[in-house]
């Protein structure tokens, strides 16, 4: 077999399919990695007991969660869900 062994594809058209579609899904990784930092950020503060910094890193983290539900990397109610549940968190800290 020549050329990349895992691409499995037989027609040019869905070789290249393939290779856009791995290009994607590398991106796409990353981002989401990028977004659970961000929330593990407002987590930390919040532990931590830091209202102030809670604050500012979900100020931080809110419009690049945004971003992404925008772009189709996460799904909204996703975003929602953590965007809900850690200014609950933050709203408790005293």
């Amino acid at each position: 077999m020549q050329g990349d062994n895992n691409n499995l594809a037989n027609l040019k058209a869905s070789k290249k399919d393939s290779l856009a579609s791995k290009k994607r899904r590398i991106y796409n990784v990353s981002k989401r990695s990028m977004i659970k930092t961000f929330i593990k950020k407002v987590y930390f503060f919040i532990k931590e007991g830091n209202k102030k910094k809670a604050l500012h890193a979900f100020s931080l983290m809110q419009p690049i969660l945004d971003r992404h539900v925008a772009k189709g990397i996460i799904h909204i109610n996703k975003a929602s869900r953590h965007k809900s549940k850690l200014i609950n968190c933050i709203k408790k800290i005293i």
